[in-house]
């Protein structure tokens, strides 16, 4: 059997082992040192938003976030419906309530029209969300022309999950830096990795004083250890850093790669009526996984199958949260059902900067196959 071919595996291909090395060198192995330090720096220094904390992974990092938008039991918090659970799953540790906002088409991200109906109908009930997570899907950033002028009209602050969109942009801006906070993951799937990690950006450095305090036990500045507010143990470690910092120093390199990939997928498919993610004029995405939408003849479990047989992973599209069992109860405002449709017709191709041409070609000759 042929070695599998992977959705996003992991891509070493720079400084990675020398930054890892640095840190037993000098016995750096506790969780903080030199590569949190510097990485946090880079990111800034890459993204130009200026304050940055890095953190255990992303999730913890949208968890931090809504502790300081002062989220507490029965509030409401918007949230992107088609997307993973890690956007939403913190809102829960907080014991609020969910309302889930449907995708549009052009970018696949948080419909504007929907956002609105939510936003006048929690106005209505004297009950407006305490925040608004906005999902930039796949690589993409949302519409934040639209969007951002929304949550300003009712005063509800943005936490932008950018988990996916390390490097991408919109209208030249980068993504993670829309919001009062922007969240990155580099879990081993992302565009750029630290085996699991992530990180929180903000333009104010207000916020990341807060959440450094909170993300490292809520310690007073007192050489006994002193506590008066509970914190978490959410840092990242300094030898994963060094892999995230190798790793972002080829990200430009990197996107560039994903990019090859999607537009060989798409010129390839196209013909055969299979169409990809579409990409949003006002945006560069960091195309950071190829995902493809089926003829409705072809069920995506089924390429999903025939490739799995042939060593290749391929996964459908996120399943959209209001879908899923544990959050039927919560509020859902409908675009015409975009999430629902991707998610029936929707199909993750392996994307990662290793993969071959040969393993490329064989892939679409796989899905045309089956046509």
């Amino acid at each position: 059997m042929t070695d599998r071919i992977y959705l996003s595996p992991p891509y070493m291909c720079g400084n990675e082992k020398k930054y890892v090395d640095e840190a037993f060198a000098t016995n750096w192995i506790a969780p903080l040192g030199p590569n949190v330090t510097e990485f946090e720096r880079e990111i800034s220094a890459y993204t130009g938003i200026p304050y940055a904390l890095a953190c255990s992974s992303g999730t913890a990092a949208i968890d931090l976030a809504l502790r300081y938008l002062g989220v507490d039991s029965g509030d409401y918090v918007f949230c992107s419906s088609f997307t993973f659970a890690g956007s939403c799953n913190p809102i829960m540790y907080h014991k609020a309530q969910p309302v889930f906002i449907d995708s549009e088409t052009d970018t696949w991200n948080m419909s504007p029209g929907a956002l609105r109906e939510a936003l006048i109908w929690a106005k209505k009930g004297k009950k407006l969300p305490k925040a608004c997570i906005v999902v930039d899907l796949y690589g993409q950033s949302a519409k934040y022309d639209e969007i951002l002028p929304l949550c300003a009209e009712y005063d509800v602050p943005i936490i932008e999950d950018a988990a996916e969109a390390m490097g991408a942009t919109y209208q030249k801006k980068p993504c993670g830096g829309f919001g009062v906070m922007g969240v990155y993951s580099f879990n081993g799937n992302k565009i750029i990795t630290t085996s699991g990690g992530g990180m929180v950006v903000s333009h104010d450095e207000a916020v990341i004083k807060a959440l450094l305090f909170w993300a490292t036990q809520a310690r007073e500045a007192s050489l006994h250890y002193e506590h008066k507010e509970y914190g978490y143990n959410y840092r990242l470690s300094n030898v994963t850093a060094g892999i995230g910092r190798g790793q972002l120093e080829r990200l430009n390199e990197k996107i560039a790669l994903r990019k090859s990939i999607f537009e060989r997928y798409e010129k390839a498919l196209k013909p055969h009526g299979i169409s990809m993610m579409p990409i949003y004029g006002k945006g560069r995405p960091n195309y950071w996984l190829s995902v493809v939408v089926l003829p409705e003849k072809v069920p995506p479990m089924k390429v999903c199958t025939v490739l799995m047989d042939k060593n290749v992973e391929a996964r459908p599209t996120w399943k959209s949260m209001h879908m899923q069992p544990v959050f039927k109860e919560c509020p859902y405002f409908d675009n015409g059902g975009v999430g629902e449709t991707i998610f029936t017709r929707g199909v993750c191709l392996p994307s990662g900067e290793a993969l071959t041409i040969e393993q490329q070609e064989m892939i679409i000759e796989t899905i045309v196959g089956l046509l």
